[in-house]
């Protein structure tokens, strides 16, 4: 027999014993042939573990944040820390304000500008309860999606956080804030992506501020981690779906468009005039005016006056509508424009009001003349004393819901078939998230067969080596050939750990595989101590 052959045979059997106890062969061939009997379910099924809206409470007084060592001094975890992190149950959840469950004064407290969102994020982070942090910070909804083991230490220091930056009390928070975790959380944000959360049902604008919330996580300064930038990947995913696969985005679909339909329906009432004659304005020359130029343009409607701090967006608008005329105008020639318009449309980022009660009174706008204000930015662009003057109509995006109701009805067949489509992406997230469990049994398996390998391999080649015949070229190939028996062997029981379809199944297979390869006693066959054969 050549010494190869010999070496073969050798390291085969003692790297088998190894790891063998009277009843680990049949254990083995018993799960093998199970997950031949299942190869036509593999990477179907999800786990699913319910949990309830919680009750936000607190204890009355906010606590600074502690953001020693924040933004600065976080260490960007490695790809393996992070995967290693995840794999211990962290849980997902959400905390926040949307225009459902919330008044726009306290929508606008928490308003957080898209360029701070990693700052924020990093701030929540630092407290040292909270793993993974991204911010979605819109004009209609604030939210907080993190990550955490501790769900109530985690919780309570967000709930910190926005007592802090809000500066509201806690009384105030409670009745407006919703919070969620687990599989709720998940559904939650899948409904936010496919647009079945807005206030306009299927609008588009909140799938392009998930995927910049997404892009924002996994950035150098990002606080996304390994959970919540496959969350959020899956959830634009899913808007994506939803849009290309059904109906639900046809039509009026934005707060833009939800705004104009409200002006047209209410000018004659409000105005005495036909929505046609009407003279507009836009304050704010941003994303949300081009969509308003758009739905006024689609109208029939060609003029329109727009009010900006400088002239490079309008300019660019007067480019991208050449069928428009638009009239521009500075901030300083607000009150001019204003002066001469049916409806105003405020549009803007300021956190100031642009148009209050003050400006129309000293602007003589006391004598009735009709004027309709529709505000559709957050924080508040008018002032909630404008509706006090004579013959001023203001609406803000608190007033926008009967509109939607209008629009979601006509929506609920395309809302049932984008919901079969969302719960396929977020099965596809929960069965992933759940898989992440088995990783510490799978990499302990593998460096104890790892062990057992070099230990018998070690054994042959010290007897073998003796002989001048033995090769270092024979070595490697024997090397390569136990290496991948071992492979070989632990494949099936590791294909099983990973196909295991809930959590039940799951930790029966961990126990299981625990029990038949002693992983439970790290020490076992280390430090010379005798394993029985």
């Amino acid at each position: 027999m050549k010494l190869s052959t010999a070496l073969f045979l050798a390291t085969t059997v003692g790297v088998t014993a190894a790891f063998q106890s009277p009843s680990l062969s049949r254990t083995v061939r018993s799960i093998n042939n199970t997950n031949q009997q299942k190869k036509s379910n593999v990477g179907g099924g999800s786990v699913k573990s319910s949990s309830a809206m919680w009750a936000a409470t607190m204890d009355g007084t906010a606590n600074d944040v502690d953001v020693a060592g924040g933004v600065a001094g976080r260490r960007k975890k490695t790809k393996q820390e992070r995967l290693e992190l995840a794999s211990k149950g962290l849980q997902v959840h959400v905390i926040g304000l949307s225009i459902h469950h919330a008044q726009v004064e306290v929508r606008e407290k928490l308003a957080i500008p898209e360029a701070e969102w990693n700052e924020q994020s990093n701030i929540i982070c630092s407290t040292g309860q909270v793993e993974e942090a991204a911010i979605l910070s819109t004009c209609n909804r604030f939210e907080i999606y993190f990550a955490a083991s501790d769900a109530h230490e985690a919780n309570a220091r967000v709930m910190e956080y926005l007592a802090e930056r809000s500066g509201l009390p806690v009384s105030v928070l409670r009745r407006n804030i919703f919070m969620l975790e687990g599989d709720d959380a998940v559904w939650h944000l899948m409904r936010v992506a496919g647009g079945l959360d807005s206030l306009v049902v299927g609008e588009g604008q909140i799938l392009s501020q998930v995927r910049q919330c997404h892009l924002h996580s996994i950035e150098e300064d990002g606080c996304g981690g390994k959970v919540l930038s496959r969350l959020l990947n899956n959830a634009v995913a899913a808007g994506k779906r939803v849009r290309s696969e059904t109906n639900i985005s046809k039509g009026s679909v934005s707060i833009s468009s939800a705004a104009v339909e409200l002006s047209e329906h209410m000018c004659m009432q409000d105005l005495n005039l036909p929505f046609s004659e009407a003279r507009l304005a836009v304050v704010g020359a941003g994303t949300m005016t081009r969509l308003l130029v758009t739905h006024l343009a689609s109208r029939g409607l060609e003029r329109i006056a727009i009010v900006n701090r400088s002239m490079q967006r309008p300019q660019e608008l007067q480019e991208q509508f050449p069928d428009v005329d638009i009239e521009i105008a500075l901030v300083d020639q607000l009150w001019d424009v204003v002066g001469k318009s049916d409806i105003v449309y405020t549009a803007t980022s300021s956190t100031d009001y642009v148009i209050d009660e003050n400006l129309l009174e000293q602007n003589g706008q006391t004598g009735g003349r009709p004027l309709m204000l529709v505000d559709i930015a957050v924080p508040r662009n008018v002032g909630p004393g404008s509706g006090k003057i004579d013959g001023v109509v203001p609406y803000n995006v608190d007033d926008l819901k009967a509109v939607v109701a209008k629009n979601t009805a006509m929506r609920q067949r395309e809302m049932i078939e984008a919901e079969n489509l969302l719960r396929e992406e977020s099965d596809s997230f929960i069965g992933w998230r759940e898989s992440l469990s088995a990783i510490p049994t799978i990499n302990q398996l593998q460096e104890r067969a790892n062990m057992f390998r070099q230990e018998e391999l070690k054994k042959c080649t010290r007897k073998l080596s003796q002989n001048d015949n033995f090769t270092d070229r024979e070595l490697e190939a024997v090397e390569r050939l136990s290496r991948g028996i071992v492979n070989k062997m632990l494949h099936g029981p590791m294909a099983h750990l990973r196909r295991a379809e809930s959590v039940e199944g799951k930790q029966a297979a961990l126990k299981e595989l625990s029990s038949m390869f002693r992983l439970e006693d790290d020490e076992s066959g280390r430090g010379g101590r005798r394993r029985r054969r």
